[in-house]
């Protein structure tokens, strides 16, 4: 039997180095990590999620993004057969939003943070993972490696400006129940995972590794949706 093919894409500003501690059984699957990529002058949100997608080789990969990965994976969905969309402390539409972010797109609040004082690290920190990671600052230093203006400048305002209204009844959801980034009040139908923060891809490990390979197979009959 082909392994299926399992492509990570990490979150704002970070590096694959955040699956370092998720395991698949490997008779079953293939993990392949995604990397962030300098954006193109004026490019879409939709054309490079093509452009990524383009690194896909294998396919009916299952796709699982953290965050705005999860915000992109979503987004190359329209590109690829995906055999599941499955997305981390994510979003699966604008309405999902806190509040503090419609604000930011209505009063285009987002043009004003200044990039250069983000690549601070500490900064990009609290805005990348959330807040309440101050005493892992220097833990945290090697998963966020993208620290690039321009990047970063795009990110911000593609987060913001998403345009998705209509949520993809077919993703897969996982939430903490402690994300300070996209609080769970604000979120839909999805599988929460208790104690779960905006980082529980390095937090809740165990949690993940135990249910995710069950979620792809579809035989994760003691998870409530």
């Amino acid at each position: 039997m082909d392994k299926i093919a399992v492509y990570l894409m990490p979150g704002l500003a970070a590096s694959s180095a955040i699956f370092e501690r998720i395991e698949f059984p490997v008779a079953t699957f293939e993990i392949v990590l995604l990397e962030w990529e300098i954006p193109l002058y004026n490019e879409t949100l939709p054309d490079y999620a093509k452009r990524i997608s383009a690194k896909i080789t294998h396919p009916n990969p299952v796709l699982i993004g953290v965050s705005f990965g999860g915000i992109l994976v979503q987004e190359m969905a329209a590109f690829v057969q995906a055999r599941k969309v499955i997305i981390i402390s994510s979003v699966k539409s604008n309405l999902e939003f806190p509040r503090r972010m419609k604000i930011a797109k209505t009063t285009k609040a987002y043009k004003l943070i200044p990039m250069s004082l983000i690549l601070n690290l500490e900064n990009l920190a609290k805005f990348s993972f959330g807040g309440k990671i101050n005493q892992r600052i220097k833990l945290y230093e090697k998963y966020l490696s993208v620290r690039d203006i321009k990047y970063l400048e795009w990110a911000v305002e593609k987060v913001i400006l998403w345009d998705r209204t209509v949520i993809d009844e077919r993703v897969i959801h996982l939430h903490g129940d402690n994300d300070d980034v996209f609080p769970i009040k604000y979120i839909q139908k999805c599988i929460v995972v208790k104690g779960g923060t905006h980082i529980m891809i390095l937090s809740k490990y165990k949690w993940l590794n135990a249910n995710l390979p069950n979620i792809i197979l579809g035989t994760n009959t003691n998870i409530e949706y």
